[in-house]
C-alpha cells in the first residue's frame, strides 16, 4: 500500500495521490509491512509517532519525502500574538492546553552527568526569530538588556514567554516556539524496520539524554530494530537531534533522582537490565544511519546507548554540536555511543563540536574508518572499553586529537595533526563481550596501554599539560605479551605489584613530522622536522586538506595491516576482524585508492612531497 500526505489533504480522505491525507501521523497509524508513505511539500508541524513495525527486513515500513519536494517536519509552533512591553521585550501567555501533556515551559533540563548551569534551570522549551535561536536566560531583567535572548515563566493554568528578539517584529516575522519533544519517534520500543528518508527536521524540545535514561530525540528509533535513517537535514534539537539508545524500563536517572548509587554503579547494572529485557543483535540496534546533515543541537547529533549496536553511521556531516554552551556535562558530541558493539562508524564529515566522536563502555568490535574531523574542541575519544577496536584511515586536524582512556585498539593509517592523551582508568570495572555478541565475559578496569599502532603519520605541535604530539605517552610500557608476562610472572604472591606493570604495546613504522615524538622502542620509522602546515578549508559545500608533505617524512619497508598482524587484546581475546567474522584488512586508503603491499604511512595512498591540496569531503 502506498499512502500519500499532503498539505492540501485531509485526513477524513483515503490516502491515495488523488486524496491524500493532511497529517503524516494519520497514515502512521495505518501503514503496515510494505507499505510506504509519501509526503509531498510543506511545513508539517506534528510528532509523528508510527503505530506500527516491520517483523523482517523485506517487510520494511518506508517514510519519505516526495522526490524533489521540500518537506519540514517541525517540533515548533509558530506565534503570532505577541505584545511589547515597556522594557521593549515581546510577551506571550498561552493556555496550557495548548501543549498537552508535555510542556518544555515547566520541563527543566536535567539528569545523570548533567554539570552546567549549577545556579539555574534551563527549559526543553526554545524561542526562534526566522530560524535562529534565542538563548534563555534567568528573568525580564536580564532578558531587556540582552539581545536575543528570551525567558519564561509557568502556573497551572498558563506559561508566559518574554523574548528579545532585536529588531525584529515577531508578529511580523516568523517566531516560532518549541512544543513537541520529538518529531518522529514510536510511542512503543520493538518497532522495527522503518526507514526515515529525505525530510528537513528540526525544533525539537528533546530531553538531556545520558546512558542512564530514556534517551530521546528529535528522531528516535526507541529501542528497535533495523531503522534506516537516511538523506535527511536534522537540526535545532535542543538536545540530541538522533537517538537510537535506551528505554526507560532499565533505568531512568537513578542517580539524579536518588543519589543511593554512582552514576557509575547504575550505568553496571543498565548493561544487565537490557539483557534480562532482551537486548541482542537479534532484537535490538543495526540501524543504518546515512547522508544526513546534522547541526545546531545542544547535546548530540546522535546518541545511543546499547541501541546503537551493530549499526553503521556513514557519510553524515555533522556539526555545531554543543559549542553553544547553555548547558554542559559529560555526554556532549557529534556522536555519542555507549556500548556501541560492532558498530562501523565511517567517511563521516564531523567539525565545530564539542567533541567529534566518543565512544564509552563496550566499544568492542567497533570500526572508526575514513572520517575528517577538523575544528573541534576534541576529535574523539574512546573511553572504559577493552578492545578489539580499529581506529583507520582517518584525519584528525583539531588541536587536540584523541583522549585515549581505553586499552585494545588498533590505529592504523591515520593522520594525527594534534595532540593525544593518554590515562587509565582503575576506578570503574566496565564490561567486555563474548565475540560479536552482547553477552558479557567479563568485567575489567583499564590499566592502560594493550594498544597497537601502524602506519600513522604524527605532526608535532606545542601541547598543554599531559597531551603529547606523537606516540612517546606509552614510554615505559613493555613491548610484547612475553614480556609482559615475565615482568609479572615475578609477582605472582603480589597481585598488587604486578598490576603495576605496564601492558604491552605495538608501535611501529609511524611517520613523525615537525618534532612528534615515537615510542621509545619503535623500530622502524620516519623522522623530519618539517612542519606541513595542515589546514582544512570549505568552499562551495566542498572541504579540503592542505599538507605540505616533507621529502625525508616517508617510510620504507612498511606492510598491510591484516586480523593476524595484531596481537588480540589480553583481556578479550578476540581477534580485530570484520563484524561478521571474517578476516579485516587495510588495504584501502581515506579514499577507498588499493594500498600497495609496502603502504603509504597516513591516510592517503601515495601522498607524494610537496604541497598538496586535497578535496576530502563533498556532499
Amino acid at each position: 500500500m502506498e499512502y500519500h500526505v499532503s498539505k492540501r489533504g485531509s485526513d477524513v480522505n483515503n490516502g491515495t495521490q488523488e486524496k491524500p491525507f493532511l497529517t503524516i501521523s494519520k497514515a502512521a497509524e495505518l501503514a503496515e509491512e510494505n507499505d510506504r508513505v509519501i509526503v509531498h511539500e510543506g511545513v508539517y508541524r506534528e510528532c509523528v509517532s508510527p503505530v506500527n513495525g516491520a517483523r523482517t527486513e523485506q517487510g520494511r515500513i518506508t517514510y519519505e519525502a516526495a522526490r524533489d519536494e521540500k518537506v519540514v517536519i517541525k517540533g515548533s509552533e509558530r506565534i503570532e500574538d505577541w505584545e511589547r512591553e515597556e522594557s521593549g521585550v515581546w510577551k506571550t501567555v498561552i493556555d496550557n492546553a495548548f501543549f498537552g501533556k508535555y510542556n518544555p515551559y515547566k520541563e527543566i533540563i536535567w539528569g545523570d552527568w548533567l554539570f552546567e548551569p549549577a545556579d539555574r534551570v534551563l527549559h526543553t522549551g526554545q524561542v526562534y526569530i526566522n530560524g535562529s535561536a534565542l538563548r534563555e536566560v534567568t528573568d525580564s531583567t536580564e532578558c531587556a538588556s540582552k539581545s536575543m535572548t528570551w525567558c519564561c515563566e509557568t502556573d497551572e493554568n498558563e506559561t508566559v514567554i518574554r523574548a528579545n528578539f532585536a529588531d525584529a517584529d515577531p508578529n511580523a516575522e516568523l517566531a516560532e516556539i518549541n512544543v513537541r519533544r520529538s518529531c518522529f519517534a514510536p510511542l512503543h520500543t520493538g518497532v522495527n524496520y522503518i526507514t526515515v528518508r529525505g525530510f528537513e527536521m528540526a525544533h525539537a524540545a528533546s530531553q538531556w539524554a545520558p546512558p542512564t535514561a530514556e534517551q530521546t530525540g528529535m528522531l528516535c528509533a526507541n529501542w528497535s530494530k533495523g531503522w534506516i535513517i537516511e538523506d535527511n537535514i536534522l537540526h535545532d534539537a535542543k538536545c540530541s537531534a538522533v537517538s537510537v539508545g535506551k528505554e526507560r524500563s532499565t533505568g531512568h536517572n537513578l542517580h539524579t533522582r536518588y543519589h543511593r548509587k554512582s552514576g557509575y554503579q547504575n550505568q553496571l547494572e543498565t548493561v544487565f537490565a537490557a539483557l534480562h529485557v532482551g537486548w541482542s543483535k537479534e532484537r535490538i540496534g543495526g540501524h543504518v544511519i546515512r547522508n544526513n546533515t546534522i547541526y545546531d543541537c545542544g547535546q548530540n547529533g546522535i546518541v545511543g546507548h546499547m541501541g546503537g549496536a551493530f549499526s553503521e553511521i556513514y557519510g553524515n556531516h555533522i556539526y555545531n554540536i554543543g559549542n553553544k554552551r547553555e548547558f554542559f556535562g559529560a555526554e556532549i558530541a557529534g556522536i555519542k555511543l555507549h556500548a556501541a558493539i560492532d558498530t562501523y562508524i565511517h567517511n563521516n564529515n564531523i567539525h565545530d563540536c564539542v567533541w567529534g566522536t566518543w565512544l564509552d563502555w563496550q566499544a568492542q568490535g567497533v570500526r572508526l574508518s575514513s572520517n575528517l574531523y577538523f575544528n573541534n574542541d576534541n576529535d574523539i575519544w574512546i573511553e572504559v572499553t577493552h578492545g578489539p577496536h580499529m581506529v583507520d584511515n582517518n584525519i584528525f586536524a583539531s588541536a587536540l586529537n584523541f583522549r585515549n582512556a581505553a586499552q585494545g585498539g588498533a590505529y592504523i593509517h591515520n593522520l594525527f595533526c594534534g595532540a593525544q592523551l593518554r590515562y587509565d582508568v582503575l576506578d570503574r570495572s566496565t564490561p567486555y563481550h563474548l565475540n560479536h555478541s552482547t553477552e558479557v565475559k567479563g568485567t575489567a578496569v583499564v590499566y592502560g596501554g594493550d594498544d597497537r599502532y601502524f602506519n600513522n603519520i604524527f605532526v608535532g605541535g606545542e601541547p598543554e599539560g599531559d597531551w603529547k604530539c606523537g606516540t612517546e605517552l606509552y614510554n615505559g610500557f613493555t613491548s610484547s605479551m612475553d614480556e609482559y608476562i615475565k615482568k609479572t610472572s615475578v609477582y605472582l604472591s603480589d597481585p598488587d605489584k604486578a598490576s603495576g606493570v605496564r601492558q604491552p604495546v605495538y608501535i611501529n613504522d609511524n611517520s613523525y613530522w615537525a618534532g612528534a615524538k615515537c615510542y621509545e622502542r619503535e623500530k622502524n620509522k620516519a623522522e623530519s622536522v618539517h612542519d606541513p602546515k595542515i589546514s582544512v578549508s570549505e568552499e562551495n559545500g566542498s572541504f579540503y586538506l592542505e599538507i605540505d608533505v616533507p621529502e625525508d617524512g616517508q617510510l620504507k619497508d612498511t606492510r598491510q595491516v591484516r586480523t593476524h598482524d595484531l596481537p588480540i587484546p589480553r583481556l578479550t581475546e578476540a581477534p580485530y576482524e570484520n563484524a561478521d567474522g571474517t578476516e579485516l584488512v587495510i588495504d584501502r586508503d581515506f579514499f577507498g585508492k588499493c594500498r600497495a603491499e609496502s603502504p603509504t604511512a597516513g591516510p592517503f595512498e601515495g601522498l607524494r612531497p610537496g604541497k598538496q591540496r586535497l578535496l576530502v569531503w563533498k556532499r
